[in-house]
């Protein structure tokens, strides 16, 4: 909010009942955040801003005797890259599912393009009626596991600290960097000291854990056990009970909230794709299933408002409170939340779903920059593993989480080489580096997606973003790749001489340039033509992009190599002893 002494001198006036106000809600039930209870209250709103409860006339009054009002919830940890939406478009989503502000990382993008993907995002989120505010990348690349598009220095990122909307230092994945007291993991916490600073350390625990806070770094969103959960809290960690499209930590962290921990705890999605977002929704989704699990609605409603408001340092945010910034939405019911109207700045915005306002009208970015694609062809040798002693080292995956198993299986051996034995549900895996011009790729197994025939590629691919396909044959997965290298980046499954659907991500191989719907659409012919093929995943793209991961326990595999994350190192494929 911007302030003159005329602005505040009005206010002053309209909260006193000396100037009339805008807008004034009847008899509605108030949840108030702050106190845990639900207070019945005439709500009055002035130029934005809440001016309390009490005895007001305004220039419009609304009958709410049947209406809950809550704040705007705010999505404390986001990657909106991942929603595979422009911005813009993804405003336009969560908007009408009460979601008024989200603190996103950059950090898909910044691997990508580096600086200037930041900027894009930036100005592409100018005067949108969600805030989104940032957290800056601070892994890029995420590991030197892996080759990404740029990397990112402290000295890189000092220029855009200024920034109104730049609130610290995102999840601090590389943990091992952290407590080898690495110069360059060191220059960033140094840079980011005073601001928030955010975690991400699966499993850390002990002395680790200790050194790793001792840096200033306060939220972690990976917790997947209850134990380890309550340890890093106990230590003064802020919680993210995360329930994305892709983990969902809810049901295994919902003991850990009660009347004690709640105000060092938030709901987050993490990652949440387009499907999910236009059928079950955003924040509204993961609060009302925190209230079927058996959480107080007060409290699940606090923990997507005051909470993140908090921790994050969002004055005049997360409350109906006298001064706080009037962005809430009504639902006729408590449990489930159901946000009939929302309203931004006391101005309503969405109603029954629906945005009042078309995206178009809205402040358009500027073009965004050109995606990376420097694979110029794709070669069958290239693929081809010789037979050698021992086990195969597979990535196995879990469905609902990003941590992978470590297994040893017997290879499937076809003339002296190591090939994809689908009756065994284990298939070939390639990730090809798609910044650097023509270099291998690197070659594995994995086992878990399902697929019967043919192949899918992407080039969401965490956190470097390379071209990662997956598939029965060396033929499908080479004429796979070939479609989303000419198409400069996007998802797509097939098989040579057989059908083929496609995703184009134009926007750095990430995002695409089209309504939620129409990517929706596109979405669902891929997930189809899997399913029809034999994966049993729920998104088995989703479970693709991760696979690239090295920060995530316990296999992964990079354009550099197969990744044993234990020791953060790269191992061969064959485990010979």
């Amino acid at each position: 909010m911007k302030w003159d002494s005329e602005r505040l001198t009005h206010l002053i006036e309209a909260a006193q009942g000396k100037r009339l106000a805008n807008l004034c809600l009847r008899q509605c039930s108030l949840v108030n955040v702050i106190t845990g209870r639900v207070e019945k209250h005439d709500l009055a709103i002035y130029d934005g801003v809440v001016l309390g409860w009490g005895d007001y006339e305004a220039e419009q009054v609304i009958d709410a005797s049947g209406m809950y009002a809550c704040p705007g919830f705010i999505d404390g940890h986001i990657h909106l890259e991942s929603s595979l939406l422009s911005p813009p478009e993804f405003c336009a989503a969560v908007l009408p599912r009460g979601t008024t502000a989200v603190v996103a990382d950059p950090h898909e993008i910044a691997n990508v393009l580096g600086l200037e993907g930041i900027r894009y995002f930036l100005q592409a989120t100018e005067r949108l009626p969600v805030d989104v505010y940032y957290n800056l990348p601070s892994c890029v690349p995420a590991s030197p596991l892996e080759t990404s598009g740029a990397h990112l220095r402290g000295a890189d990122l000092l220029s855009l600290i200024p920034h109104e909307r730049v609130l610290g230092l995102a999840e601090m994945m590389n943990f091992p960097g952290v407590l080898q007291a690495s110069p360059e993991v060191i220059d960033k916490l140094l840079l980011f000291q005073g601001l928030n600073l955010g975690g991400h350390s699966p499993c850390l625990s002990g002395l680790q854990l200790n050194a790793y806070l001792a840096t200033g770094i306060s939220s972690d969103h990976e917790c997947t056990s209850l134990a380890e959960a309550e340890e890093k809290l106990s230590k003064g960690m802020t919680i993210m009970i995360r329930e994305g499209s892709q983990s969902k930590d809810l049901d295994a962290l919902l003991p850990l909230v009660d009347e004690h921990t709640w105000p060092q705890c938030l709901l987050v999605s993490d990652d949440r794709h387009p499907d999910d977002l236009l059928h079950e929704g955003h924040m509204n989704a993961i609060v009302n299933q925190a209230m079927v699990k058996g959480m107080d609605p007060v409290r699940a409603l606090a923990m997507v408002s005051w909470t993140p408001a908090r921790h994050f340092g969002l004055v005049r945010r997360g409350a109906l409170a006298p001064g706080f910034q009037a962005d809430f939405t009504l639902s006729p019911t408590l449990s489930p939340w159901n946000p009939q109207h929302v309203f931004k700045r006391g101005v309503e915005v969405a109603r029954a779903g629906r945005l009042l306002s078309d995206p178009r009208s809205w402040p358009q970015a500027t073009k965004p920059p050109a995606s990376p694609m420097n694979i110029s062809s794709f070669s069958a040798e290239d693929l081809t593993i010789p037979a050698q002693p021992g086990r195969l080292r597979v990535i196995g995956l879990q469905e609902g989480t990003l941590i992978t198993r470590k297994l040893a299986l017997l290879p499937k051996i076809q003339d002296s080489q190591a090939v994809a034995d689908v009756a065994r549900d284990i298939l070939k895996v390639a990730v090809y580096n798609r910044y650097q011009p023509d270099r291998r790729p690197a070659i594995g197994f994995v086992q878990g997606l399902g697929l019967r025939r043919g192949a899918i590629a992407t080039t969401v691919a965490h956190d470097s973003h390379n071209l990662v396909v997956a598939g029965e044959s060396d033929r499908h997965m080479l004429h796979v790749a070939d479609a989303v290298r000419k198409m400069g980046g996007g998802m797509a499954i097939g098989g040579e001489g057989g059908p083929m659907e496609l995703l184009p991500l134009p926007i750095a191989g990430l995002m695409s340039d089209q309504p939620i719907e129409k990517v929706v659409e596109a979405l669902r012919g891929l997930k189809q033509l899997a399913a029809s093929w034999g994966s049993t995943l729920v998104n088995p793209f989703m479970a693709l992009s991760f696979l690239a991961l090295p920060v995530i326990p316990e296999l992964k595999l990079t354009d550099l190599g197969l990744v044993d994350v234990a020791s953060f190192s790269l191992v061969s494929l064959f485990e010979t002893d």
